[in-house]
């Protein structure tokens, strides 16, 4: 299995550990065998492109997320 190369640092990482999103944004993107090329966060990530720390892999925004 290839892990995404922004999984360590990654915002979302934090909020799994505290239980704000469900672990399967991980396996469906960042743990899956090349999930991670579909995660709006990575493609703009390796862009240069700011986005939020709330923002999903699916590229919507969870408000909820601080």
């Amino acid at each position: 299995m290839i892990v995404c190369k922004w999984y360590a640092v990654c915002p979302l990482r934090r909020h799994e550990r505290q239980g704000k999103i469900d672990m399967r944004w991980s396996k469906q993107y960042c743990k899956s065998s090349g999930g991670w090329m579909r995660c709006r966060r990575y493609k703009l990530e390796t862009q240069g492109v700011a986005h939020p720390d709330n923002m999903l892999p699916d590229g919507s925004i969870d408000e909820t997320l601080a």
